[in-house]
């Protein structure tokens, strides 16, 4: 979504009123200048979606606005900011005074006019008629429609519009849709609500029974045996008088049905975050039964096929997000405004006037942004519990390309209606009987479970890992960087959640506080399903209900008394959910990934579980959209794999786990080869290295690279040994050394500023090998930075 910005103080005053006419048309707006002595001023901000909604924010002089639609249909809503205004209706009724904060509505056939007595702010929104339910487009006519905005749905409808506008600089097409769907069903509601928009040819009463037929059709799209019986019952009148109300629409019952099921599935197959449901699935959700059939009665609407539309959308984002991508360093990283160039031979580690402290130079490995790949989470394309250079890639990039990786928690059982139904990726990667096991390893542990018996990999390592992805190129000593460009919750596929993500959080047995329990019974595991806000001016998270881990016995006969082997199915009649738990709390939603890791040099499989210096499950919460993560590369190709997705996560994840909710992020990689790296920030690094915006995020660990230090006994040693002393200590060392080689500070210049301005804190305690992260302020070094270009610049 492109927007545009439009102001009349690039135009002499003579010109402005024309210039301010002539950037309004476009949007549907006509503008009629009040009679001033003061000069005309206008700010406009607007766009239009893909599915053609326009959104417009307008801050202008005391003038009078008309709405304009080119096409019939079309329904227009308005927000009051500022200012003193009122509606005119245009019919001969009295104008209507409005306060800021009022809504207001307009079908196009309405001769409305918004006339403002002063300055004033709008949010200006219009809505295609196709965003409105088929049987209720007939019923907009000329109406009207107002919502004080100080109690009830007025203020409801206030909030969304202006988190809306608010957000308007910042949102794509993706996060705009659910709005879009959420816009057009209140205002349709309010219109269904009115007795005197009831469509000419039938009486109200039957209007009124119409709509309540629709919103009950509405409610039951995803049912595929919903019948014009049915829908009689439900209203309890004669299946005739159904059909004769939609025919009173130029419409029939089946028509109408199976218009509304092919809207929302072409919604669906527009956003990007339904990119992991198949076309099957999104067709079977809203309640075809006939994949062939529903392709065909797309093409006939839409003149397309589904898998084209899908295409064409997203090629549309993927341009959208190729303009947000930022070569080099993060913009804003000098609070000077300055980027300094490098320093031709300048040593590195000085110290007599810092001249090695500097920002690299972009790279050339990253060259231009390169190709865009798609990798979903299926049974063939993730890896359980383990990483390993034996695993063979399953997609091949080039330096610089993006890719888009799916992923799933190994939670997402807790609740299968919720986080697994009608997701076929999900499903498969999950699907366990008795007979078939789709993901049988998972773990690093021995395949015939001759430890414990809990299953095949014994559960040593629990994450469900997409890749690995290989970078071409890519040799031991390289660093990978890898972009963190988006992230988005995946969506609920089961129609009855519909544009809403669910995660879990598990209190589990090797969580800090399962020996430290007050209440009875004790212990316990206990398991909280969480649902996740995704709407991008709320992202928040509330619990929806939790349980008691009970003894599971899993389709292979095996009994689990604790949550000790991943994707156990959940036997829902062996548990009690406990609602109403956590009311009132809201939990601000972080998402971010908790596993990103290249493969290790050392041989064999090696537990997710504990990170090391190939990354892994760093559990950081600061691994999140706008960040990067540099990694060294440790074998051929890298091997990228990325996993344990999280909707929010605490410092220290002390209960055992994060909100875990799976994620489809978009990443891209850009390959730092060893000789070309000079006095960039990452060249001496041998651990995880995170960089957001505003900070460099240094990953101490008590063992840092425990696979070394430990050799056979690697996988025991590391829990026995683990705490938070030998973290800190690490995390010290990594800091120092940081600060003296990429800032060029002293020793003791660089243990000062730790201790005054560096903070340090407890990553997690949860994963084996006990975590300590430093983070060191960017803007500490903007002045010095500054200092070094400007010594540069100048010469000897």
């Amino acid at each position: 979504m492109q927007l545009e910005q439009f102001t009349t103080e690039s135009y002499p005053v003579h010109q402005r009123p024309q210039a301010w006419r002539a950037a309004l048309e476009p949007h549907q707006l006509r503008a009629s200048e009040a009679p001033s002595a003061a000069p005309l001023h206008g700010r406009l901000a607007a766009a239009r979606t893909a599915r053609g909604v326009g959104l417009a924010r307008v801050a202008s002089s005391p003038q009078t606005l008309e709405p304009l639609h080119g096409d019939a249909g079309h329904v227009w809503i308005a927000l009051l900011q500022a200012g003193q205004a009122h509606l005119q209706p245009g019919d001969g009724q009295p104008a209507l005074a409005l306060a800021a904060g009022d809504v207001v509505w307009g079908a196009t056939r309405s001769a409305a006019q918004l006339v403002f007595q002063t300055d004033f702010r709008q949010f200006h929104v219009s809505l295609p008629a196709r965003a409105f339910p088929a049987g209720l487009r007939g019923a907009q006519g000329t109406a009207l429609g107002h919502l004080p905005g100080r109690s009830g749905m007025g203020r409801l409808l206030a909030g969304t519009l202006g988190a809306l506008e608010d957000a308007l600089d910042s949102l794509g097409d993706d996060d705009i849709a659910p709005l879009e769907h959420s816009l057009s069903e209140l205002i349709a509601a309010r219109m269904a609500a009115r007795p005197d928009d009831a469509p000419a040819g039938i009486s109200s009463t039957q209007a009124a029974t119409l709509r309540r037929v629709c919103q009950f059709i509405e409610g039951a799209l995803s049912d595929s045996a919903l019948s014009l019986a049915a829908v009689a019952a439900q209203e309890r009148v004669s299946e005739r008088l159904v059909q004769k109300l939609f025919e009173g629409q130029g419409l029939t019952f089946t028509t109408y049905l199976r218009q509304r099921r092919l809207e929302r599935c072409r919604a669906d197959l527009a956003n990007r975050q339904y990119g992991h449901l198949s076309i099957s699935d999104i067709c079977f959700r809203w309640g075809f039964n006939d994949a062939a059939h529903f392709s065909h009665a797309f093409r006939d609407r839409y003149r397309m096929s589904p898998r084209q539309y899908r295409q064409q959308a997203n090629e549309a984002s993927q341009q959208s997000l190729r303009k947000r991508i930022q070569r080099g360093w993060p913009s804003g990283y000098f609070e000077s405004g300055g980027r300094p160039e490098p320093q031709a031979d300048a040593p590195r580690g000085t110290t007599a006037g810092h001249a090695s402290v500097q920002a690299p130079a972009p790279s050339a490995a990253a060259g231009p942004t390169g190709r865009h790949h798609h990798l979903p989470a299926t049974p063939e394309t993730i890896h359980w519990g383990y990483f390993s250079r034996t695993i063979p890639p399953v997609l091949t990039v080039a330096s610089g390309d993006i890719v888009t990786i799916e992923t799933l928690t190994q939670h997402a059982y807790d609740d299968h209606e919720r986080m697994i139904k009608g997701d076929s990726g999900a499903e498969r990667v999950f699907h366990w009987t008795r007979e078939h096991k789709a993901v049988d390893r998972r773990g690093a542990g021995p395949t015939d479970a001759s430890i414990y018996g809990r299953g095949n990999g014994e559960g040593f390592g629990v994450h469900i890992c997409t890749g690995p992805v290989a970078v071409q190129g890519a040799e031991p000593g390289d660093v990978l960087e890898v972009r963190i460009l988006d992230l988005a919750p995946r969506l609920a596929a089961n129609a009855r959640y519909e544009g809403r993500a669910f995660c879990s959080n598990a209190a589990a047995w090797w969580g800090f506080h399962y020996d430290d329990l007050i209440e009875e019974p004790k212990p316990r595991e206990v398991i909280t399903i969480y649902e996740v806000d995704c709407h991008p001016e709320r992202m928040c998270a509330h619990a929806v209900y939790n349980f008691r881990w009970t003894p599971q016995r899993d389709p292979h006969g095996v009994l689990h008394t604790t949550i000790d082997y991943p994707g156990v199915p959940i036997d829902r009649s062996a548990i009690v959910e406990n609602h109403g738990v956590l009311e009132g709390v809201k939990i601000p939603v972080r998402p971010h990934f908790g596993v990103i890791a290249l493969a290790p040099a050392e041989t064999g499989l090696v537990d997710s579980i504990p990170p090391s210096s190939f990354g892994g499950n760093l559990d950081n919460w600061r691994i999140a959209k706008g960040a990067t993560v540099y990694l060294r590369v440790a074998v051929d190709g890298g091997l990228l794999s990325v996993g344990d997705p999280h909707a929010s996560q605490g410092d220290s994840e002390l209960c055992g786990t994060a909100i875990e909710c799976s994620l489809t992020g978009v990443f891209q990689l850009v390959l730092h080869k060893a000789k070309d790296l000079r006095d960039e920030p990452y060249a001496d690094i041998d651990y995880p290295l995170v960089e957001t915006a505003d900070e460099w995020v240094l990953h101490g660990f008590s063992h840092p690279n425990y696979l070394q230090e430990f050799g056979d006994r690697a996988r025991s040693l590391v829990y026995e040994k683990s705490s938070l002393d030998p973290a800190m200590r690490d995390a010290f060392r990594k800091t120092r050394r940081f600060l003296m080689t990429a800032m060029g500070l002293t020793e003791d210049e660089a243990i000062s500023l730790m201790s005054v301005a560096v903070d340090f804190g407890v990553t997690q305690v949860v994963d084996g090998n006990w975590g300590v992260h430093a983070v060191i302020r960017k803007a500490l070094f903007a002045e010095r930075l500054a200092k070094a270009r400007a010594s540069a610049a100048s010469g000897p």
